[in-house]
């Protein structure tokens, strides 16, 4: 089997000496080169078409960010930013996700992290994820297929509606395509689960906000689900829905993850199952593994209404959560992202 070849850019020696050191230790990862800033980057791409590219974020001459775009319009390829826990360093990595970068790693300690060791296995993990991701130019739009009702009986949302939306892994990208363009009158609540750390999911909510005609932010505990407002799920905490006196409120918490994610479209999909009197449109879009297949197996038991809305192969970046709920016979529908907003007014019936 082909190695993985791997590009890494970062102005640090140290970063370039680690990161090759971490992704060598793996025997299906190739590190072909390296690049000391974003200009030398473009060169590298396009002289030796690695297979994935781990780019610095900030970075001097050109900044990660220039290089990204750069490449995705030039010379596509799978890129996974480096990126440093700071505000900043938070906002730059979420537009580079609406840029077409794949993933990100936190560098664990700042610019220049001796302590890389310890992100070790996310940072292989990443790579190798990216290696297999679908990658288009930044300006484009793939000649998306059409919208493939498998249920024969179409929506039915007799009670108070909720939208539960799922992603992960090209999820940025893929929520800027469809929160973007809903409507202020959406007749419903929206909740997100999109896996991310934490500390940069508010950098995320507050990005789409800037963009979007309804309210976008980062869920708060005991906060009131109000129409019109998309809530996006803390990174580092479990999102749950419940009914009080007759509302519905968004609840976080702390406990284990699942399979590995905190938070957890299971968990928040399962949660939906237990409210009593409302109807559910679950929308499960790009991302890795399987994670929202068995929380959408407990709400179609407990609601056998909920209408899944499942995104289509040809506009993932990664096809493994879609393609899991569709495996499953769990989607009444396969749309592709440009079409999702609409479908969503259309059932919502706005």
């Amino acid at each position: 089997m082909e190695k993985i070849k791997v590009l890494i850019v970062d102005d640090s020696a140290f970063m370039r000496k680690i990161l090759t050191d971490i992704l060598t230790r793996d025997h299906r990862i190739e590190v072909i080169g390296t690049a000391r800033n974003g200009q030398d980057a473009l060169k590298r791409v396009k002289e030796w078409k690695p297979d994935v590219v781990t780019m610095d974020v900030e970075m001097p001459q050109m900044d990660g960010l220039e290089a990204l775009q750069m490449i995705m319009n030039q010379t596509p390829v799978p890129v996974v930013m480096v990126s440093s826990l700071t505000k900043q360093g938070a906002e730059s990595t979420i537009r580079a996700m609406t840029l077409g970068a794949v993933d990100f790693i936190q560098k664990p300690s700042g610019p220049i992290s001796l302590d890389m060791e310890k992100v070790e296995d996310q940072v292989v993990k990443k790579v190798l994820v990216a290696s297999r991701a679908r990658i288009s130019k930044s300006k484009e739009i793939a000649n998306d297929p059409p919208v493939i009702k498998l249920a024969k009986r179409k929506a039915s949302l007799t009670q108070t509606p909720v939208v539960a939306i799922g992603t992960s892994t090209g999820g940025p990208r893929a929520l800027d395509r469809v929160v973007t363009n809903l409507p202020k009158t959406l007749r419903a609540p929206v909740v997100i689960v999109q896996h991310m750390p934490k500390g940069f999911t508010r950098s995320l909510a507050e990005r789409l906000n800037k963009q979007a005609a309804v309210l976008v932010k980062e869920a708060v505990h005991g906060e009131l689900l109000q129409n019109g407002c998309v809530y996006i799920a803390p990174g580092g905490e479990h999102m749950t829905v419940v009914r009080r006196e007759g509302e519905l409120f968004i609840q976080l918490d702390e406990t284990e993850p699942i399979f590995g994610h905190r938070p957890s479209v299971n968990r928040l999909f399962s949660s939906l199952a237990h409210v009593d009197d409302i109807s559910v449109l679950s929308v499960v879009m790009t991302g890795m593994g399987a994670d929202g297949t068995e929380g959408l197996v407990t709400l179609k038991e407990k609601k056998p209404h909920t209408y899944t809305i499942a995104e289509a192969e040809e506009s993932c970046v990664v096809f493994g959560m879609p393609k899991a709920v569709i495996k499953s016979g769990l989607a009444d529908e396969i749309t592709p992202v440009s079409e999702i907003s609409q479908r969503l007014v259309q059932v919502l019936g706005n």
